[in-house]
């Protein structure tokens, strides 16, 4: 016989001992399968269906209203609304009359009401079932229904209002009036899967989620099916909906992209995309709304893999997964444990994984992750150890550097995704940093110094050149960029090496003929403490302000070192610096702010006017005290190999690892005097022991082979599903063949464990 958990007190008559409305969602669930008087059999749910409703139904309506009320209440700001809403429902300090898309101040009129309603509805408030907050509450819907107010951007008019109008309804249920549930209706139907918003990918399904919550309103099973179904196929990869120019959704990197511009929105849309979908599959986990379960797996997959490694921690937002929204205040706070309790509710799938998420989250455990991630379709790279994370973003003519700057958001991104390099630590790195940034000097990229950026309208270009990618094992891995500036006459060929406690960016063929400078940038974080500067096996504390500073063998700050293996001419600052966030948002609240004065700390190598070939070469330590640092350089274990716009190579000695860019086909000799050719360009990594190399990876950057060839100076005869290596006697080399990855797994990396 099947069992269903039951919670909703109205129908069971039971009183529990803990009030529901100081629990969130996942602690009701785990108080519903604690209690034993909460299980009910088919036939009691039977007798309690009549006709319109069923039990199952009313158990989501509960836990979605439960979620609601959960956020603890501000009993001053319910004063205040309260004291300071006027007789016709409206609020003086709010314009109503800009609809416009960067302003549209009428959404907070919509959370005032929200805010009230959530007073009105949990029981512990100071406010609960207040009848003057009642009227408060119909004066403001009233209002608002009176005039329907509609912005000219789509996203308040078919999901922002319809999400917060239908929590309103679910919130006050029987103290609104048939009056304001009939005009409320349509409103919040414009939240429909046939609206022009509900697009697939990050938006159908949230609409979906407004849909189904109008359901559980209205107590319609028709159209809590209806939405449920459709979040359900909303889970999939992009490529299965069969439309080659659609490609807007999860990718088979687990990344996600939101249009077809192919810019990733992994921590945005796909977040939001996770959000929705986990949130209703913890409430329908257990009735007869449930989703399948190779949904449910697919979701986690993506939270996992993608979510969660596109963040330092699976924690805090890398900065370099971001596009336009980097520019939002609180863009780069921690993530709550919610999205991860709520996927354990719904599944088994991958617990401990999901587990150590949810600990890491709420601060009970510290994170020992460690992993490389390479996402192809999105050319951008993640490496995560136990003491840092580290990024790499990039682009290619397969994709577009950066999203437009919808709404006025990112209005000086051009540069953010040539090659950026955030380093995360401790998560606080850059927080609040962007309205004081000098955005011409991103972390890791190469950029004219120009005297200052295009027009907004020229953010947003398709990458020229199609060789960049990366090779990845899950636990190392490297990146090319084969760069060529959309926006500046600039080219340069970069890599990165990642290992343990170190990785290393190389730099070449850096060209321009423009009149302006040339800038690599190591990094532009908050300044938090002291920068030492090594020179000539001495160090001393750098006075704040502006530097150029010769023979310079390494510079650290926060805990993070910068090493040059040749002495060479830096450029730093450590100081404060002002800036605005309208300078970086066109939204109202931005000019509403008053300026902001940071200390922040600046590291940049100057190519000069017109660079021929210009090079760079430098190792980034994260975790070392400025004290250990000379011991670090008596003993370090890179070796950089090459640094050529042919050949980019960087070994590990201690790791015996050696990777290699190959930007046209080449030769390398590698640890034991072994000799590596690539008959054609790809990125290598080849890890050896003492008895000899025991694997090799490549990929293919450029994606357009159908195998990838190598010959190594070693005895291998070993085959495998996807590779074959063949001794031959007489040359003295092994040829080692991989059938490449193709479609949608183009540019994923293919391993040969030896």
């Amino acid at each position: 016989m099947k069992i269903t958990l039951l919670f909703v007190i109205s129908l069971i008559g039971i009183v529990l001992l803990v009030p529901i409305s100081s629990m969130g969602t996942i602690e009701l669930l785990d108080k519903k399968i604690e209690s034993e008087a909460a299980l009910v059999t088919e036939e009691t749910r039977e007798n309690k269906e009549d006709g319109s409703t069923n039990v199952d139904l009313e158990i989501i309506r509960e836990l979605v209203v439960d979620d609601l009320i959960m956020p603890e209440i501000d009993e001053e700001r319910i004063e205040h609304l309260m004291a300071t809403i006027q007789e016709d429902g409206t609020w003086p300090d709010i314009n109503y009359i800009d609809v416009s898309r960067n302003a549209f101040e009428h959404s907070r009129h919509l959370d005032n009401m929200l805010t009230l309603s959530r007073a009105y509805k949990k029981p512990n408030s100071e406010n609960y079932e207040n009848p003057d907050l009642k009227d408060n509450i119909a004066s403001a819907l009233d209002y608002w229904l009176k005039h329907d107010f509609i912005c000219d951007n789509w996203w308040w008019n078919q999901m922002g209002t319809p999400g917060r109008m239908v929590n309103i309804l679910l919130l006050m249920d029987d103290a609104l009036t048939e009056a304001q549930k009939t005009l409320a209706a349509p409103i919040v139907g414009r939240a429909n899967l046939d609206a022009s918003g509900a697009r697939p990918g990050g938006d159908l399904i949230q609409i979906a989620g407004i849909l189904g919550k109008h359901g559980l309103f209205e107590r319609d099973i028709e159209v809590v099916n209806e939405a449920v179904k459709a979040m359900a196929g909303e889970i999939g990869f992009a490529y299965e909906r069969g439309d080659p120019l659609d490609v807007r959704g999860l990718q088979t990197d687990f990344s996600f992209h939101h249009r077809s511009d192919r810019v990733p929105y992994t921590l945005t849309y796909g977040r939001g995309y996770a959000r929705s979908f986990a949130d209703w599959a913890s409430k329908v986990a257990g009735t007869d709304f449930e989703f399948p379960e190779a949904s449910i797996e697919l979701l986690v997959d993506f939270f996992l893999d993608g979510i969660a490694k596109t963040s330092a921690y699976g924690m805090y937002p890398d900065p370099g997964a971001l596009s336009r929204e980097i520019t939002r205040r609180g863009i780069l706070d921690a993530f709550s444990p919610n999205l991860a309790q709520q996927l354990l509710h719904a599944t088994s799938y991958r617990e401990e994984e999901l587990e150590e998420i949810i600990a890491i989250r709420k601060g009970e455990q510290r994170a020992k992750m460690t992993g490389n991630t390479f996402f192809w379709h999105s050319e951008y790279l993640s490496h995560q150890r136990s003491n840092y994370f580290t990024s790499v973003r990039m682009y290619s003519s397969r994709n577009h550097n950066l999203d437009q700057p919808h709404n006025s958001e990112g209005l000086l991104n051009h540069h953010l995704a040539d090659g950026s390099n955030f380093i995360i630590r401790h998560g606080e790195e850059y927080a609040g940093i962007f309205p004081v940034w000098n955005w011409q000097k991103v972390p890791g990229t190469t950029v004219l110094q120009k005297p200052s950026l295009p027009d907004r309208d020229e953010i947003q270009k398709r990458g020229l050149t199609d060789f960049v990618g990366g090779v990845t094992d899950g636990e190392y891995g490297a990146v090319l960029f084969d760069f060529e500036s959309p926006h500046d006459p600039l080219s340069a060929r970069k890599s990165w090496f990642f290992f343990d406690d170190e990785f290393v960016a190389l730099g070449n063929g850096i060209s321009s003929d423009s009149e302006h400078p040339v800038a690599t940038t190591l990094n532009q974080s908050l300044l938090t403490g002291d920068v030492s500067v090594g020179s000539n096996h001495t160090n001393r504390i750098q006075e704040k302000g502006e530097h150029n500073l010769s023979n310079i063998s390494w510079v650290h700050h926060d805990e993070t070192a910068y090493l040059f293996p040749s002495p060479t001419v830096v450029r730093l600052e450590n100081k404060q610096i002002s800036g605005t966030w309208a300078r970086i948002n066109d939204s109202v609240w931005a000019w509403e702010l008053e300026e902001e004065h940071k200390d922040v700390f600046t590291l940049w190598l100057d190519h000069g006017v017109a660079p021929r070939q210009a090079s760079y070469e430098y190792i980034v330590v994260p975790g070392i005290a400025d004290s250990q640092v000379e011991r670090y350089l008596e003993s370090s274990p890179i070796n950089i190999m090459a640094n050529t716009p042919q050949l980019q190579a960087v070994q590990h000695k201690g790791l015996q690892i050696s990777q290699v860019a190959f930007y046209e086909p080449g030769e390398i000799e590698i640890a034991g005097g072994v000799v590596l050719s690539a008959e054609s360009a790809g990125l290598v990594m080849v890890r050896a022991s003492d008895r000899g190399i025991k694997e090799i990876t490549v990929s293919d950057p450029g994606r357009r082979l159908d195998s990838f060839s190598l010959k190594v100076t070693s005895r291998i005869e070993a085959k495998g599903s996807r590779w074959k290596a063949t001794w031959h006697e007489e040359e003295g080399h092994s040829i080692i063949t991989f059938t490449l990855p193709d479609g949608e797994y183009a540019g994923q990396s293919l391993s040969a464990k030896l």
